[in-house]
């Protein structure tokens, strides 16, 4: 491909070694041109931005937000699997957020007293 299509072996006839190193960076440098253009024109996966689109919807959410997710999972886990108790449930969270620092202690005090 790169001696038929991009004229590796036809346009050049030097003989210095820094000469043909050149060229041939030419000739690649034309065919990652080329490769790109072609993949951001027809493979699906490069449609525009639209990966960076999708990434600015999804909202980042802060650790304690995340944690307070997994607490609220592990909770609806307990009780429609493992059918514990309202009790035993809040007795094991409270053991879990007594174990973690006391920043993340705060702010989920806040929160789990709210809901």
């Amino acid at each position: 491909m790169s001696k038929s299509y991009l004229g590796l072996s036809k346009e050049f006839q030097g003989r210095s070694y820094d000469s043909m190193v050149a060229h041939v960076t030419i000739v690649f440098i034309r065919y990652i041109m080329l490769a790109l253009e072609s993949r951001n024109g027809e493979d699906p996966r490069t449609i525009g931005n639209l990966f960076y689109i999708c990434c600015d919807e999804l909202q980042d959410i802060s650790l304690v937000e995340a944690l307070q997710r997994i607490f609220f999972l592990m909770e609806q886990f307990l009780q429609e699997q493992l059918q514990l108790a309202e009790a035993e449930i809040r007795k094991l969270i409270d053991f879990l957020i007594s174990n973690l620092p006391s920043f993340f202690k705060e702010r989920l005090a806040v929160s789990f007293c709210e809901s």
